[in-house]
């Protein structure tokens, strides 16, 4: 059995009002644990991949704030205390200060996680 806290894991990414810790769980998975300043768009870390959206399929619990969700489909919003799964195809924005919790297949996690830092170098 593999277990994790918020501080034990991690950073990823830091800068630009984002935070991103991950850590491999095993069976293929990972957590992701995300903090998000109010205003703060993935969606141009994004550019180059397909579609320009996140590949990455995430299961996960909004634990604070709001976040609207772009996909091909159009927008939704979710709030704290939602748990949600969000298929590849996205882009998430924080629309107040926002905190997550995640669990997303690694391979697909890394992939995404190398495409962003790259973008905000």
């Amino acid at each position: 059995m593999t277990s994790t806290t918020h501080d034990d894991t991690p950073v990823t990414i830091a800068g630009e009002g984002l935070e991103a810790r991950t850590r491999e769980m095993g069976g293929g998975m990972s957590v992701l644990w995300v903090r998000a300043a109010k205003g703060t768009d993935l969606g141009p870390a994004l550019k180059g991949l397909p579609d320009d959206l996140c590949q990455c399929p995430h299961w996960g619990f909004l634990t604070k704030g709001r976040i609207k969700l772009r996909t091909a489909e159009g927008e939704e919003t979710y709030e704290a205390g939602q748990l949600y799964y969000w298929p590849p195809g996205h882009a998430p924005e924080a629309l107040e200060d926002s905190e997550f919790a995640e669990f997303c297949p690694t391979k697909e996690l890394e992939e995404v996680i190398a495409h962003v830092k790259a973008q905000m170098t």
